[in-house]
């Protein structure tokens, strides 16, 4: 009788009557996700109108018609496989009086293809389909779906387009700009050393007497300070290209190299402190002297040599702790440090050269710069633990957690305090009874900072230094020393955790498995926050200690969305039926990290982090992705408009 009733439903809307209907509940969206040169992904996203359902490929005896793909034949590709579908659910269809797999509100269909032409630029294909309400059914319909191959960019269900380079790209700017700053004013640091200083004098007055003219003494000033930047250009550069590009990129999470550079450092620390003095062999600067005295070109570019070969005690430590920082964060970096450096120690030179009545302004040598190299080692000993705290987070050890690390800085900087105070004497101090006005307010902002880092041992935030000391949650007491959540008056939220979550940063309840995580979205019907992290990643801490603690992004971060934090550098072993072959490097998998890693770069062609992706329950993307925001009110736009999307 019912099925009676349904074909007399279907004639009446073919006539025009009973149950016409002009539009259909179901509104179909194509979208294409590139694997490779010859391997895509067609997607077929249907959005279905509330209260309405669409059917399964696969249907039993005595049920609707199946939804069916049907994609155009041609000689230029090879489907792989068959149409994919989503889990959906097995609804009890009261017209048909039997229990069907059906779709609500959104799914999504997928067929792999390989190609033979790499020219072809579109895939045709129709889907016929039959929806129903718990009413009546439509008859079926069929719909051309057209796949484009040549777009760069993919348009999502939501309607916008989305490369998943924006925020990769504008992090990589950033950290290159910030890279560049540092080393430039890691150049400025290293002129006030008592290798280099001295010698801007003794170099611009022997520039100007040698030339018969000023302006051609001006000219071999500036090509002596651009053979400086060539030369330090030179070292990044030969940094890059034996470790490479890519390959740097993951220095900052490995941690014998993590090790390796807090050992260095400590060697650089404790050699500006005056224990030692690390020098290259004498017999280099004595030959590079002979050459630079055959004058012209050559002659000028042996001077710069032996400025860096003479002044390497002083520089080395400096340019060393550089390029350990700049290939921690890959690429090009170390090239770019490298410039800045270069550009700041040869500027003077060059200023001097110009205008050499200036040098009657220059303060004179004395033990104010040995004071600065103490000093420049007091920071790079600081330093140091960063990278020994970066091999700690990856490896989940917990021996340098938070108040250790905040206790070892607060007696660093502590100590340089007092010895800007004249309380302490290192080896190579002179014997002033008396400090000067700049070296006592110098210790007085040393003090300040150190007093400032104490409220860290009692859970303060400290923003000023966020990213540096391990995250809150990686302490022995993450609410303050002698506090829990309890006695602090919160409310215990352990029970209200979902199965395979964890209070992440900030108490925000997070996933660390992409599967679970999704899972738990769809239960509770919110978009996921995708969040690609590393334990040692600096910029991870900052957003989320700086950016998500904001009270407005908070609420979101905690209410609307479901948090799914993807550690790259975690280095947890996968179980054995998961380590499979990396489609990139065609090595094995081992490691958590390792596999999310993968992820990243496949699904989003970025390896940056952090990266954030908002999508909906069909892991398509509901915003543009973006990397590092330091800008509250940009990231809450971003935020709210990817939520407003879902």
């Amino acid at each position: 009788m019912k099925r009676l009733l349904l074909f007399l439903s279907i004639i009446f809307v073919k006539l025009g009557v009973g149950f016409a209907q002009k539009t259909t509940p179901v509104k179909w969206q194509t979208s294409v996700e590139k694997k490779s040169s010859t391997e895509y992904v067609l997607i077929a996203t249907a959005a279905i109108d509330e209260g309405w359902h669409l059917y399964s490929q696969h249907i039993g005896e005595n049920g609707p018609e199946a939804t069916i793909f049907s994609f155009a034949e041609n000689a230029n590709y090879n489907l792989v496989g068959k149409t994919k579908e989503e889990n959906g659910a097995m609804l009890y269809d009261s017209i048909f009086n039997m229990k069907i797999k059906s779709f609500t509100q959104k799914t999504t269909f997928k067929q792999r293809i390989s190609l033979k032409e790499s020219s072809i630029s579109e895939v045709k294909a129709t889907v016929t389909f039959m929806t129903c309400n718990n009413q009546r059914c439509l008859p079926p319909k069929t719909e051309e779906l057209l796949f484009n191959l040549v777009e760069k960019t993919e348009v999502t269900a939501a309607g916008n387009k989305d490369s998943s380079f924006v925020g990769a790209a504008k992090t990589e700017k950033k950290g290159l700009f910030t890279i560049f700053l540092i080393a430039f004013l890691s150049g400025f640091a290293a002129l006030l050393t008592p290798c280099v200083f001295p010698m801007i004098p003794m170099t611009v007055s022997f520039f100007t007497k040698q030339s018969k003219t000023r302006a051609k003494g001006i000219q071999n000033a500036f090509l002596y300070g651009l053979f400086i930047i060539v030369i330090y250009v030179f070292l990044g550069a030969i940094v890059t290209w034996l470790f490479g590009a890519s390959a740097l990129n993951a220095i900052s999470t490995n941690v014998w190299f993590n090790l390796i550079f807090f050992g260095i450092l400590v060697v650089f620390a404790v050699s500006f402190l005056g224990a030692f003095e690390i020098v290259l062999p004498y017999s280099w600067a004595n030959k590079v002297d002979k050459q630079a005295s055959r004058g012209g070109l050559v002659g000028i570019f042996f001077m710069a040599l032996a400025l860096a070969i003479v002044s390497f005690s002083c520089t080395g430590p400096i340019v060393g702790t550089l390029l350990v920082e700049a290939a921690s964060k890959g690429g090009v970096a170390p090239f770019v440090g490298m410039l800045g450096f270069s550009s700041a120690l040869a500027l003077p030179f060059g200023l001097f050269a110009a205008f050499p009545g200036w040098l009657n302004s220059m303060p004179k040598s004395g033990g104010w710069l040995n004071t600065v190299k103490v000093f420049l080692g007091f920071l790079e000993l600081a330093l140091a633990f960063k990278f020994l705290s970066n091999a700690d987070l990856v490896l989940q050890l917990h021996l340098l957690q938070r108040e250790v690390f905040l206790a070892i800085w607060i007696a660093i900087f502590g100590t340089l305090a007092f010895y800007l105070f004249g309380k302490i004497k290192l080896p190579h101090d002179g014997p002033e009874q008396h400090i000067s006005v700049g070296r006592l307010s110098m210790g007085m902002l040393v003090l300040a900072f150190t007093i400032y880092l104490i409220p860290g041992l009692w859970g303060a935030r400290l923003e000023l230094i966020s990213g540096f000391p391990p995250p809150i949650n990686y302490s022995e007491s993450p609410y303050g020393v002698g506090y829990t959540k309890n006695t602090v008056g919160a409310i215990s939220e352990t029970s209200q955790i979902p199965e395979g979550a964890h209070l992440g940063p900030i108490d925000i309840i997070a996933f660390k498995d992409y599967e679970t995580g999704l899972a738990y979205a769809k239960k509770v019907k919110k978009p996921v926050l995708l969040d690609f992290t590393g334990y040692a990643c600096v910029n991870c801490r900052k957003m989320e200690e700086r950016v998500w603690s904001d009270p407005k992004i908070l609420a979101l971060l905690k209410n609307e969305v479901v948090l799914i934090s993807l550690y790259v550098d975690d280095k947890r072993k996968l179980p054995e039926d998961e380590q499979v072959v990396s489609e990139i490097t065609g090595k094995k998998l081992k490691y958590i990290g390792q596999k999310w890693s993968e992820f990243q770069t496949l699904r989003y062609k970025a390896n940056a982090q952090p990266f954030y992706v908002l999508m909906n329950l069909n892991e398509e993307n509901l915003i543009a992705p973006i990397g590092y925001t330091p800008a509250i009110d940009e990231y809450l736009a971003w935020l709210r408009e990817g939520i407003e999307r879902y």
